[in-house]
């Protein structure tokens, strides 16, 4: 039995050796095999990566367009007449006849000062003036009958004249006992009561009576931004705005604008030496008094109109770290270009651009973030304006610019 199992185990022992022999084969083969399918697996993923995408971004075409250019500038409201009552004569006040902060009428009575001196100084020059006169006329007949000479009659002539003058002086003392408005408007509070004692030529107001309807709007401007309007206007980049020029609007201390519009009166012949400015004043209608003598206003001008302005959409104006204001550009090439602006001024969700851009150049306001300045770019028309903006905006040109 032994034997025959030790003859079975001679016969299988070789199998093992011949598959030790190949193993080493197998292993190379195999790894040979994962090497390639590996290989061909990254070559086909290289082979579907996409190419990268071009961004796309919305533009606005500028477009020239009419702009009136309109000049703030900060001011006080000043009445437009401004009366101040004193007495023309001396004694005491009797009566105050109106109403502190009201309004009177030109020729209104305000006071009445004690009249009693006053009437009887009148009646005393009325009756020198009876005696005057009645001596003249005697004289007169016996001048005719050469009863007296001609010398004398002429005294008494003279003599009546001087008393009918000295009437005249009296009566109109005597009418300076009512104080009366001198002009409309309204008054404010009474520096005198009943029982004070006025004077004529006294320094103090009885009381100031200002005239409120029209008003007056005094503003400043400076010097150098006047010598650029005029050199502006003299070299034909601002035109005059025809009859409306001298238009001006208010805007009040709470931000309200006041509904009547005003008209430039005169601008001050010299200049402040202190502030470097030129006083302008407007008059404006004041119907129901909204405006009060001393108010803070800010005043807009109408300078002249720039016929080709150019306009660009606040979304597509940013700055630099120099605080540089710029804006990207689509060129012909649908290429970015960054432009460096001079701006003047916003108005409304626009900048009004001075040097920078110019009429069709493609300003990007859409997708700022995706490019910078050298990429190539696909084009849109911004999506991203506000009505008016985009009512403003030349349609946006979506192939390779010309």
């Amino acid at each position: 039995m032994f034997k025959h199992f030790n003859t079975l185990l001679s016969k299988q022992a070789p199998a093992p050796r011949i598959f030790m022999q190949f193993k080493p084969a197998v292993t190379v083969l195999v790894t040979a095999v994962a090497l390639a399918t590996l290989l061909s697996g990254c070559g086909k993923k290289e082979q579907e990566a996409p190419p990268p995408q071009t961004p796309e971004v919305g533009v606005v075409t500028l477009k020239a367009q009419p702009y009136t250019l309109t000049t703030e500038l900060p001011g006080r409201t000043t009445a437009f007449r401004v009366a101040e009552v004193r007495p023309q004569v001396n004694g005491i006040i009797l009566k105050r006849l109106f109403t502190e902060g009201g309004d009177v009428k030109a020729g209104q009575q305000l006071y009445q000062i004690d009249p009693s001196v006053y009437e009887a100084s009148a009646n005393s020059a009325k009756a020198t003036l009876q005696s005057a006169k009645s001596m003249s006329d005697r004289y007169k007949q016996l001048v005719n009958e050469q009863a007296v000479s001609r010398q004398e009659y002429d005294t008494a002539l003279a003599s009546t004249q001087e008393a009918q003058a000295a009437l005249q002086s009296a009566q109109i003392n005597l009418r300076f006992t009512k104080v009366l408005a001198p002009i409309s408007g309204r008054i404010g509070r009474s520096a005198v009561t009943e029982g004070a004692l006025v004077s004529n030529g006294q320094t103090n107001a009885m009381a100031t009576i200002q005239q409120l309807d029209p008003i007056y709007v005094d503003v400043n401007q400076s010097s150098a931004d006047m010598l650029k309007l005029r050199a502006d206007l003299a070299s034909g980049r601002l035109q005059k705005s025809g009859d409306n020029s001298a238009s001006v609007k208010l805007t009040l201390e709470d931000g309200s604008e006041y509904p009547q519009e005003g008209k430039l009166e005169f601008s001050e012949v010299s200049v402040d030496q202190a502030t470097g400015s030129v006083t302008l004043r407007a008059v404006f209608p004041n119907p129901d008094h909204m405006l009060l003598p001393g108010m803070f206003v800010h005043a807009q001008l109408k300078a002249g109109v720039n016929s080709k302005a150019i306009l660009a959409p606040q979304q597509g104006v940013t700055r630099d770290l120099k605080g540089t204001p710029t804006a990207l550009v689509v060129n012909k090439d649908n290429k970015v270009e960054q432009r460096e602006l001079v701006t003047s001024r916003t108005t409304g969700a626009y900048w009004l651009i001075e040097k920078g851009l110019s009429e069709g150049d493609r300003v990007i306001t859409e997708g700022l973030q995706y490019v910078k300045p050298g990429a190539e770019v696909k084009v849109k028309e911004a999506t991203n304006l506000t009505a008016d903006q985009s009512a403003n905006a030349a349609p946006a040109a979506t192939g390779k610019g010309e």
